[in-house]
């Protein structure tokens, strides 16, 4: 059976979207909070959103850490949650029997955590960590610079776990100001998913819920500045090198071509990247490219690993490759090639119970609707080569954002 997705109004303001999957023995939640690192702007510390999400899970009114943690694992579950530019969202999965308990966990982390100050100064040096963690690793490094470079006035252009200052800033009432302004926003969403019904999901939901909402100040809207070039040298082998370019938000009619063109580009073993630097010319091991979309603005993004005596060559190889697609679009049969890799691919991914929570609780805090995934899929069928021609000549006419960790001179 189909699954069957539904919306329904929370008092307050909240919205409940509900993925109905008869056959399923898993269950599903999440709790989407439009907030994430491009608001921390002004006085607001970077990295503030992601500290707030760790502090999530370090105790309630009536819950320690443990706990929580014991109150999920202990039935076969388990609760994750993560910080992006635009939105946090703390989820857990388990055996469908469980999503009383995944309601009551969540809805009391989300609503009731009290961060405990003890619990604050463990987890500063906890996310200390990652941070260091993350610099120390080139391959993840190179994504905060090259979003430095694409966004330099920007808190779109920070990274999202902050900095091993910011967070030295960010105290209990800092934190507990912020859950107070976000985590009882109207626009939240909560997303189920699983074999119960909307009407058995609201049962259990309604009276764990906040008895009051607000509504959330408006977000301020990227502007687009020039991009910069930012270079890290440190003892490395190998050369990280990244490029980005401004493109239109996921709300423009011409994401479903931005799709298809970043597949053709580099998101495959049949990409023009991969085919022409890796297995044509065998220049890197690792090369590709990805796409990342917000309200109104987003990025192209291509990530290679090199040897540092194959930049040149790399790049002129690079260039050559969208110079051509924005001059004579995709060759024969790379856009029907892309066609099917991208409908398989959203076929495949929603064989599992998160899936399809994802996928309603996302579209329900984007778009104001949960899409049908057949009129998606549609959508990429209809996109024709001059489209993604014309897609790819308004991209790459800019002059793109890059950044590179290399060796020490």
């Amino acid at each position: 059976m189909p699954a069957i997705y539904t919306t329904h109004d929370l008092p307050g303001g909240p919205r409940l979207a509900h993925a109905q999957l008869a056959d399923s023995e898993c269950a599903a939640l999440s709790i989407y909070i439009p907030v994430g690192s491009r608001d921390e702007a002004g006085n607001i510390p970077s990295g503030l959103a992601h500290f707030s999400e760790h502090m999530a899970f370090k105790g309630t009114k009536t819950r320690s850490a443990k706990e929580l943690t014991l109150a999920i694992e202990s039935g076969g579950g388990q609760a994750n949650a993560c910080t992006t530019e635009d939105y946090t969202v703390y989820e857990a999965q388990g055996e469908a029997e469980l999503m009383p308990v995944l309601i009551d966990v969540l809805a009391d982390m989300v609503w009731h955590s009290t961060f405990p100050e003890n619990e604050i100064a463990l987890e500063r040096d906890v996310i200390g960590e990652e941070i260091t963690m993350i610099r120390e690793t080139p391959s993840d490094h190179i994504n905060d610079l090259l979003a430095a470079a694409l966004w330099p006035e920007h808190p779109l252009g920070q990274s999202i776990s902050g900095s091993l200052d910011s967070i030295e800033t960010i105290d209990r009432a800092c934190l507990q100001n912020f859950a107070n302004e976000h985590h009882f926003r109207k626009d939240i969403v909560i997303a189920t998913a699983g074999p119960m019904s909307a009407e058995a999901i609201l049962e259990i939901l309604l009276p764990l819920l906040p008895k009051q909402f607000k509504t959330a100040a408006p977000r301020s809207r990227a502007t687009l500045t020039p991009c910069r070039e930012m270079i890290e040298r440190r003892p490395t082998d190998q050369l990280q090198l990244a490029l980005a370019w401004h493109t239109p938000g996921r709300h423009a009619p011409e994401r479903h071509a931005l799709r298809l063109l970043s597949l053709i580009l580099g998101e495959s073993s049949s990409s023009r990247l991969f085919t022409e630097l890796r297995e044509e010319r065998g220049l890197c091991y690792q090369v590709g490219s990805e796409l990342s979309l917000f309200e109104e603005t987003g990025a192209l993004q291509i990530l290679a690993g090199l040897d540092p005596e194959s930049r040149e060559e790399s790049l002129k190889t690079l260039f050559k490759e969208t110079e051509d697609l924005a001059q004579n679009g995709p060759r024969p049969g790379e856009l029907e090639r892309a066609k099917r890799l991208a409908i398989a691919q959203s076929k495949l991914g929603f064989e599992s119970t998160s899936a399809h929570c994802a996928w309603v609780g996302e579209g329900l805090l984007f778009f104001d609707h949960i899409p049908s995934p057949h009129q998606a899929r549609e959508n990429l069928l209809q996109v024709t080569d001059p489209q993604v021609q014309t897609i790819a000549k308004q991209i790459f006419a800019q002059k793109p954002a890059m950044a590179e960790i290399k060796a020490k001179k």
